[in-house]
């Protein structure tokens, strides 16, 4: 085993969502973070994505195809605004990117870059990963897991006052 925290197997990562769980950093205080697919994993990874060999669905739905599967975390906030990427149901997410529910930016699910809307040119959050043997481990030195699922999986987050429905 790594010098990590278990969180998930890397094939329990939705290819389109996200995998929640609560980390806790260096004072003390809880946070939420999502792990996500990344977009192409047949694209050069960009730096700090974690990649394995294990068994990924492909395009048809089966898991008959044994390709590298990226993996990221992210604190589950937008860097804009206090706002929940992830509110209990998986982060909503399309063409590899993770969308902001109240204003509509997009992260890109490898880089965490936003190229658009009210959060254009800022970036999530990351956390470091490694992939051993198909499990996902958290690494970084900043952060403790404290278990799969939110801080308070009865509270459904601060309110949204977008009209954007997914």
């Amino acid at each position: 085993m790594l010098g990590g925290f278990e969180l998930t197997d890397a094939t329990d990562v939705p290819e389109l969502g996200s995998f929640l769980f609560t980390v806790r950093d260096m004072h003390g205080e809880h946070d939420e973070a999502i792990l996500v697919r990344c977009a192409d994993p047949e694209a050069a990874p960009p730096e700090g994505a974690v990649l394995d060999s294990v068994e990924a669905d492909d395009a048809d739905g089966d898991d008959d195809s044994s390709e590298p599967l990226a993996v990221e975390a992210w604190i589950n906030r937008c860097p804009h605004e206090d706002q929940r990427l992830d509110r209990g149901q998986g982060a909503a997410m399309r063409d590899g990117q993770v969308i902001c529910p109240k204003h509509g930016s997009m992260f890109d699910s490898c880089s965490g870059y936003c190229d658009n809307g009210e959060a254009k040119g800022t970036n999530l959050v990351p956390l470091d990963l490694e992939i051993e043997d198909g499990v996902v481990y958290l690494t970084d030195d900043d952060y403790r897991l404290v278990g799969a699922g939110g801080i308070d999986d009865d509270d459904d987050g601060p309110s949204s006052t977008s009209h954007i429905g997914f």
